[in-house]
């Protein structure tokens, strides 16, 4: 019996009934090729390699390296941290990032595979709850920030659906969700647009101005000579301004 890693995030799929919900929402198809980032024992894996040309494993914890011995012929499995490993020289490129999160690294995989994996076209994630209502927040919502603008500017949702927490081992204490969004193209600048997205909600409780300022990526006067050219007044807040706002006002800046 393995114990899963609290540390690393790990609560591992217990009641195989989600994946019927999992491959819907992810549209699998015998020509996908999917990434897959915290495998765990292996079920969804198996769920994958069944209904896609070739899965892309990666895991960190190598405990868990006996339980993924015996997978099927067109799984490639990649050992170490998926923040880390360079996913772009994965060979054939992934086309859809499908997976159950480790909750502790959900939010930067994403944000960095928008731009940082171009070759993926669909994502179907589980999350915590939170995260996934974050990722399409409105604007001056609770829930919104820099990974609501940078989803939303990268892809448009596709499926959403809420998971109890009795179909992982050990339960979480948080409620789950999966969410599925498909790429829409990227605005041309979209590094430049995420650097500008980081700084302004670097500090929230600030004045947008005063955040990027305080982040070294614009001086105050600048940031709200930007806002003005986009009809927002100098005090305003990184989570009052819509996605689209945020690349017209990079493009002020």
């Amino acid at each position: 019996m393995v114990t899963p890693k609290k540390e690393l995030g790990q609560h591992f799929l217990a009641d195989e009934n989600i994946l019927g919900v999992i491959g819907r929402l992810a549209e699998l198809d015998p020509d996908d090729v999917v990434l897959e980032i915290g495998p765990g024992l292996g079920v969804l894996t198996r769920y994958l390699a069944a209904r896609v040309g070739v899965v892309h494993t990666v895991e960190l914890d190598r405990s868990l390296e006996p339980h993924l011995a015996a997978l099927p012929p067109n799984v490639e499995q990649h050992w170490g941290d998926a923040l880390v490993l360079d996913l772009t020289a994965l060979d054939p490129a992934p086309t859809k990032l499908v997976a159950n999160f480790p909750y502790n690294v959900a939010t930067p995989i994403v944000a960095e595979s928008l731009a940082g994996l171009p070759s993926l076209e669909c994502w179907c994630v589980m999350v915590q709850r939170e995260v996934a209502d974050r990722f399409f927040a409105r604007p001056s919502t609770k829930a919104y920030g820099a990974v609501s603008v940078l989803v939303q500017l990268a892809a448009r949702r596709t499926g959403f659906h809420a998971v109890s927490r009795t179909v992982f081992r050990p339960p979480p204490n948080v409620d789950s969700a999966l969410v599925a969004f498909r790429r829409v193209e990227l605005p041309p600048n979209f590094a430049r647009i995420k650097s500008v997205v980081d700084a302004a909600f670097s500090h929230r409780r600030k004045t947008l101005p005063n955040s990027l300022e305080l982040a070294g990526l614009a001086t105050r006067e600048q940031g709200a000579d930007a806002l003005a050219a986009v009809g927002r007044q100098a005090m305003a807040r990184a989570e009052e301004l819509a996605p689209e706002e945020f690349v017209s006002l990079t493009e002020a800046l």
